[in-house]
């Protein structure tokens, strides 16, 4: 378990690198971001999150490092699903290009914020109700097969809610009602991302880490890719797999926590971490090459 002064030292070189990056922002609030300046923050962020996941492991245990490399992966692919609804909500508030990094980062720094106060509650809940795996299982299995039926061709709609509404309707900027779009839409996010990685992990330093790791970047990344994220159509399909994954792997530590062991005579596996990982890798994997070879023909035409 990490220490206070791990925790400390932790959370303000988080926090310095996010500052870093939100006076970068501020500063150049009033033009486009670079391809080159996106690539490069987030080559910096990945690194830094391998470099970071590494030593977990030397100072703390080997465990710990595949717990935070398998959580960091599935927040990341979340997180990369997450920016298909942001290019909507920007599209349809009408966000001046310029100001869309301000926004996103604004945007990412509120999600982290969210996720601050949803961890603990998380943490809470499963040292004292181990059933509540049961729930957590059941959610992400439906979230799994939500996505999994989702048609290719669908497009993912954002619907306008009453407090935006009511804010377009007060005469709030445009840039106020962006913000608060992302903010409700990221708390229906963790929704899905606190239960996924409390399926990998029950230490909730790995948790608040592989999420803040997660998010860092995506501002860049939400300009680097803009045109590949019409190409990943088979993501939410890798992502599905992933979500049920961890679903069926979560009741399953729910029926040992209860002291089930066997339903009709039939042993409940224990599914390892290193199955785990291996389970989410090779699901993003497959799903983005098959993405990006199925689209490619129509790419070209473009």
């Amino acid at each position: 378990m990490a220490t206070t002064t791990v925790w400390a030292i932790t959370i303000l070189g988080l926090l310095g690198v996010l500052t870093l990056d939100l006076l970068w922002a501020i500063k150049n609030r009033n033009k486009p971001t670079a391809t080159k300046e996106a690539g490069a923050w987030i080559i910096f962020y990945i690194v830094g999150a391998i470099i970071f996941g590494y030593y977990l492991g030397v100072w703390k245990s080997t465990q710990s490092r595949e717990e935070f490399f398998a959580g960091w992966l599935t927040e990341y692919a979340l997180s990369v699903d997450n920016i298909f609804v942001f290019v909507i909500i920007l599209s349809r508030t009408r966000v001046e290009k310029e100001r869309q990094q301000l926004v996103l980062l604004i945007g990412i720094l509120l999600t982290i914020l969210i996720r601050a106060l949803f961890i603990p509650g998380g943490a809470v809940l499963i040292s004292k109700f181990s059933s509540i795996f049961f729930i957590f299982g059941a959610f992400l299995i439906y979230t799994a097969y939500q996505l999994f039926i989702e048609s290719v061709d669908e497009e993912k709609e954002w619907k306008e809610g009453k407090l935006v509404t009511a804010l377009r309707n007060r005469g709030a900027s445009t840039f106020r009602i962006a913000l608060v779009a992302l903010a409700v839409t990221n708390i229906v996010f963790s929704l899905d991302s606190i239960p996924a990685i409390f399926g990998l992990t029950k230490d909730a330093y790995i948790v608040t880490t592989a999420n803040i790791f997660a998010l860092m970047g995506l501002r860049q990344l939400y300009f680097l890719i803009g045109g590949l994220l019409e190409r990943l159509i088979y993501l939410s399909k890798g992502l599905s797999i992933i979500l049920g994954f961890i679903g069926v792997k979560l009741i399953f530590e729910a029926f040992h926590g209860v002291g089930v062991d066997a339903i009709l005579g039939i042993h409940i596996p224990e599914i390892s971490l290193a199955v785990s990982l291996s389970v989410i890798a090779a699901s993003l994997a497959v799903t983005t090459a098959v993405s990006l070879s199925v689209t490619r023909g129509a790419h070209k035409k473009e």
